[in-house]
């Protein structure tokens, strides 16, 4: 980690208050349920606004850890999903000629 000083939070306290805001909506409540069939988890952005407004008023090392931490972890659930498809570089070579059920008709 940086000098204590000079250290900032990875993103403005006014995006985790975004990001807490929108995981607290209904329209966010609704999607999330309909996808993933149980309620978003949205502590972590209240704990991560915590410790920014904590860092911001206090420059505490524990609030920085903090975010460090949960910053790391986003990450990590991020790269450790991986797509489902394979994205190809060209479209195939048959792509113009008419669907199999277009032959029939």
């Amino acid at each position: 980690m940086a000098e204590g000083s000079r250290w900032r939070p990875p993103r403005p306290c006014e995006a985790y208050r975004a990001e807490w805001d929108l995981c607290r909506s209904a329209r966010h409540f609704l999607h999330h349920y309909y996808v993933h069939g149980e309620r978003p988890a949205c502590e972590q952005w209240r704990r991560d606004l915590h410790s920014c407004r904590e860092w911001e008023e206090r420059r505490s090392a524990e609030a920085q850890r903090s975010l460090c931490e949960s910053e790391r972890a986003r990450v990590q659930t991020a790269r450790k999903h991986a797509l489902v498809w394979t994205l190809r570089q060209s479209p195939p070579a048959d792509w113009h000629l008419p669907l199999p059920q277009e032959k029939d008709e």
